[in-house]
Order: structure tokens, then sequence, then C-alpha cells
């Protein structure tokens, strides 16, 4: 019994740190992103939501009280700043964005959204808990997750149209918020 325990523990961890890449994912969905774009978005965040966890195994507890509250600050005011610029873009009706989920705009959305896996990854080297489960289980959640974010915020953006921009940008902005406080 305390083997299915542990499993459910460890599914229900996943499923909250990949929370994290859907409720980002909605607001970058609703941009026009191809199916293409919207399938390496999510093997990119499922690739961080992997390795930022075995990082943290390795890095240690010091490190990460050290650093862990300047990187959640950090990507607060990023997904602030990208929030704020797709509303503002829109009544300019620009569409050069600070931040589009591609090359290294797609690399800090992955990096941000998962953070929170590197202290947990810290935890699960110090709980001795099934480690490489929890690291792929961790991957796969926010891998679905953020897929089935976008492909929600791909569909509403064709049917809001324009608005659909405001409505992201006001999803990113008040995670940042979230984040920040």
């Amino acid at each position: 019994m305390s083997a299915i325990g542990e499993v459910i523990s460890i599914l229900c961890l996943a499923f909250a740190l990949g929370m994290d890449a859907f409720s980002v994912g909605l607001g970058i969905g609703m941009q026009e992103i191809r199916l293409k774009r919207i399938l390496l978005i999510g093997f990119i965040v499922g690739i961080f939501h992997v390795f930022m966890p075995f990082i943290g195994l390795f890095l240690g507890k010091f490190l990460s009280s050290q650093m862990e509250g300047v990187a959640i600050i950090g990507s607060g005011l990023l997904l602030c700043a990208i929030g704020f610029q797709m509303v503002f873009n829109t009544f300019l009706k620009q569409d050069n964005q600070l931040l589009a989920p591609v090359g290294i705009g797609l690399i800090m959305f992955a990096f941000t959204v998962s953070l929170d896996s590197f202290s947990i990854g810290i935890s699960l080297g110090l709980s001795g808990v099934a480690t490489a489960f929890a690291i792929i289980m961790f991957g796969l959640f926010s891998m679905v997750l953020t897929w089935i974010a976008l492909l929600i915020g791909r569909r509403t953006h064709h049917l809001l149209g324009a608005y659909s921009e405001i409505l992201g940008g006001s999803i990113l902005f008040g995670f940042g918020l979230h984040v920040l406080f």
C-alpha cells in the first residue's frame, strides 16, 4: 500500500507542477501559433521539467536557498512584462512580441515555468522517493498540460480575435503577479 501511495503522491505533484505550464500556456496559446510550434513548445517545457529537478538534486539546499528568491522574482517580472506587452501591442496593432515562444523566448518560457520543479528536485533527493519515476512524470505531465493549454488558447484566439491577445496578456500578467506575491 505504501508504494501505491507514493505513486499517487508523485502523480499529484507532477500535475501540480504542470499546472504552471498550463496557466502560462493558455496566454501564450492565444497568439497565432502553428500546431508544429505547439508540439515543440510542449516538448521543450517537458524537457525543462525533467532537467530542472535533476539539476536540483545535485546543487543542494544551500545554493537553492540563496538563488531561489531572485529567480522567482525574475520569472514573475518577466511574465508581467510579456503580459503587459501583449496587451499594449493589441491597442497599438503591433505584432512584434517582447518574448515570442521561439528561440531564446521559448527557452525563457520553459525555464520560467519549470523553476518550481528545481526546488522540488532538491527535496526529492532528500526524501528518497523514486526519483527517476518522479522526474519522468514531471516532464510528461508538464508537456501534456502545455499542449492542452496551447491548443485551448489557440482555439480561443480564433473565437475571440484581437480580444484574445488582451485576455492572453492579462493571464500572463496575472500569473506573473501571482508568482511575485
